[in-house]
């Protein structure tokens, strides 16, 4: 993507830390900088402030994506902080400034410290940079899967998906399995070819992955039937 205007920094920095963090797009219309914490390598989504997800609050620590990918964002905060001198307070995420100009037409000049006041001007900006690039548009929630997927493939224990479930804002982990954790065809071939190559026991965690799915089945349903008495 292009960063020669603070607009074309704006969304490239936008599409990095969606990938970054996962983060809904809803959530991070309403970001703010304090929010983020650069040297904890995290972010914290404060439901007091930040439009999550049935107003739940946790803190998000960077997916592993990539240096590059972290570092982008990275440079956008210190371009925020260290040379426009915004504050804790102002968007991480910054409004468009649209002005009028002397030949009475509408046009983009840079932005302005306020919030958009909705997630459609991301989606926005997803759509027009992968059409830039020439490839389908993929919008801001399918980077949620992406990072499923991403996980699926890095985590070896129940423990390590667990806490990437957590990471995404995920209470159960069976709610990251059934709505996001399908897993696409050509894929599937894959691993059954993978499967008919003996593995040694130290890299297979089958048991720990049984007992920790019917543990969380049994607590899902246990949780049900409280529900319904």
């Amino acid at each position: 993507m292009p960063n020669n205007s603070d607009i074309e920094r704006r969304n490239r920095s936008l599409i990095a830390f969606t990938l970054l963090t996962g983060a809904r797009d809803s959530a991070i219309a309403s970001m703010k900088l304090k929010h983020i914490d650069i040297i904890g390598n995290s972010v914290f989504q404060d439901a007091r402030e930040v439009n999550t997800k049935f107003s739940k609050t946790f803190t998000t620590f960077f997916f592993p994506v990539g240096e590059h990918i972290q570092q982008i964002v990275c440079d956008w905060v210190c371009y925020l902080k260290e040379e426009l001198l915004w504050g804790n307070d102002d968007p991480l995420f910054p409004k468009t400034n649209v002005i009028n100009s002397a030949d009475r037409i509408f046009k983009v000049s840079g932005f302005k410290p306020e919030h958009w006041s909705t997630a459609s001007p991301i989606r926005t900006i997803f759509r027009e940079a992968f059409e830039a690039a020439d490839l389908p548009y993929f919008n801001p929630h399918s980077f949620r899967k992406t990072l499923v997927t991403l996980g699926q493939q890095l985590c070896q224990t129940p423990e390590e998906f667990k806490s990437w479930s957590q990471n995404l804002g995920h209470e159960d982990v069976l709610t990251t399995l059934y709505s996001y954790g399908e897993v696409q065809q050509h894929r599937q071939g894959e691993i059954f070819q993978q499967l008919k190559t003996p593995r040694s026991s130290a890299s297979q965690n089958v048991d720990d992955i049984a007992r920790a799915v019917v543990k969380a089945m049994a607590n899902q349903n246990s949780q049900i039937g409280i529900n319904h008495d």
